[in-house]
C-alpha cells in the first residue's frame, strides 16, 4: 500500500482531521493535502509518518 492510503485509513479509523495529522506527524498541516496533489515525501517524512501510523 502507499503512504497516502495508510494515512487515509488511519484518518477514517481515528476520525482525526488531516491537518491535525500532518501537524502532529511532521509539523506540516498541509501534508495530506500536498500528498494528494502529488507531493513525494522524502525518507525522513516517510519515517515520521510511519511512526505516527504505528502508534494506533
Amino acid at each position: 500500500m502507499t503512504l497516502l492510503t495508510d494515512i487515509d485509513r488511519y484518518l477514517r479509523h481515528t476520525g482525526m482531521p488531516e491537518t491535525k495529522f500532518g501537524r502532529l506527524a511532521v509539523r506540516d498541516p498541509r501534508l495530506v493535502h500536498d500528498l494528494r496533489r502529488g507531493r513525494v515525501p522524502g525518507p525522513s517524512i516517510c519515517a515520521r509518518v510511519s511512526a505516527m501510523l504505528e502508534q494506533r
